[in-house]
């Protein structure tokens, strides 16, 4: 989760270089189509089969997943960056809720804690801004973040049902690639252009995704579900050391204490990772077919 963190964080990077010249929709369509040949072509290359008995696992999956991913891009076109991320980043708390109710999970309070802390960190960090005047840009910001934990809800239900990582991230792409596809032109009519000056950039950004959903998948389909989320936060922390060396922004006293609690927060979440035999858990290997 952590190399998963390091690559949604240069995601985003791209991401906000490219919102003045394309839609939230057009921004999830270029990130799926891209991961879409990556693992295509991987599988392929692999003789990996792409059939698969869990169609309604991958349906749901896939749904959740596009309707998180545009209005993720989407709040990230038309709030600043630090809100964005922070609406986002409620999925790790909506999925302490889900997670005990559809996954069964036993109920950890430190686990929760840890979660909420996660969160203090982010907001301490980010400093989000939110006015009247982009409430809906913010609800939408806010759903990206449930429908967020439903994805990765579906992720471990995918996982613990024997299905490989690689077809998970693989339809999820065709899933992204056609969704985003039909929203961008059923709302805004068409598309804008792709060209020699913004090209590199879509291609960091499909390629900085792709990765990053391959670690994430891997890390949903091993781990707690609720320590994955915990250690989600450290999406934030590389987004804001991107800030610095990249966009040359200066943090402040107490966007680097929400740094140290969002460190406090994975630590947390580690530690309360027992079972009966008072044991931590670790997180296995998956099998050789999805390294």
């Amino acid at each position: 989760m952590l190399v998963a963190g390091a690559l949604f964080a240069t995601m985003g990077v791209f991401a906000k270089l490219l919102a003045g010249q394309f839609t939230g929709a057009e921004l999830s369509l270029y990130r799926s189509l891209i991961g879409l040949v990556a693992v295509g072509s991987f599988m392929w290359w692999q003789r990996q089969s792409l059939v698969t008995p869990f169609w309604k696992g991958h349906f749901w999956r896939g749904l959740t997943g596009t309707i998180s991913l545009i209005a993720y891009f989407y709040s990230m076109t038309q709030l600043p960056l630090a809100t964005a991320i922070a609406l986002n980043y409620t999925s790790p708390l909506w999925l302490a809720l889900l997670s005990t109710i559809l996954l069964g999970e036993r109920f950890r309070l430190r686990l929760v804690l840890a979660i909420a802390l996660g969160f203090i960190g982010a907001a301490l960090l980010l400093r989000p801004t939110f006015s009247g005047a982009n409430a809906y840009a913010g609800f939408i910001g806010l759903a990206s973040g449930f429908f967020a934990a439903c994805a990765y809800v579906n992720v471990k239900k995918l996982g613990d049902a024997g299905e490989t990582a690689w077809r998970v991230v693989f339809y999820f792409a065709v899933a992204g690639t056609v969704g985003s596809a039909l929203t961008q032109g059923v709302l805004e009519g068409g598309f804008h252009p792709v060209n020699g000056g913004n090209i590199g950039l879509l291609l960091g950004l499909g390629v900085a995704a792709t990765f990053a959903q391959l670690a994430m998948t891997r890390a949903y389909h091993s781990g707690n579900t609720l320590v994955v989320g915990a250690f989600a936060y450290s999406t934030v922390i590389f987004a804001s050391l991107a800030g610095v060396f990249i966009f040359d922004e200066v943090l402040p006293p107490v966007a680097w204490t929400g740094m140290a609690i969002i460190i406090a927060s994975g630590l947390l979440a580690n530690s309360g990772s027992e079972g009966s035999d008072g044991r931590s858990h670790k997180l296995p290997a998956l099998p050789a077919e999805e390294d």
